[in-house]
């Protein structure tokens, strides 16, 4: 199973911005989707950002992200990040990436905890007012 590292998270004011980074044991990303989730202490995790090559590189975004995180990969490093802009409090959560359990399984709207198979240990974003 492969293994996810995540990196970047931290204590950071309204505004602000971080970068996480996902970075696996193998090459994983270039037919694997790869995601982003986030779960808020008393909330269920969800998916807010996901990454597919299927016909072209295809994303997704949860609706409070958009135009604010952007997701993207570099299959050379076995790395996938988002980039975190403008971030607001309701942000801080603790965000992890995963792999998908099957090559090339992209879907059109949010994925689900169970789409994948590997996961980070997680990182935690902390977003001060």
């Amino acid at each position: 199973q492969v293994q996810l590292v995540e990196s970047g998270g931290g204590l950071v004011q309204a505004g602000g911005s971080l970068r996480l980074s996902c970075t696996a044991s193998e090459d994983t990303f270039s037919t694997h989707t790869m995601g982003w989730f986030r779960q808020a202490p008393g909330k269920e995790r969800e998916n807010i950002a996901a990454i597919a090559w299927g016909q072209g590189i295809i994303k997704y975004y949860h609706d409070s992200v958009k135009g604010r995180f952007t997701i993207s990969k570099d299959n050379s490093k076995n790395t996938a990040y988002l980039q975190m802009n403008n971030l607001k409090p309701e942000d801080t959560a603790v965000y992890s990436c995963a792999a998908a359990r099957d090559e090339y399984f992209i879907k059109s709207a949010a994925y689900l905890p169970s789409d994948f198979g590997s996961w980070g240990q997680g990182t935690r974003v902390t977003v001060s007012s």
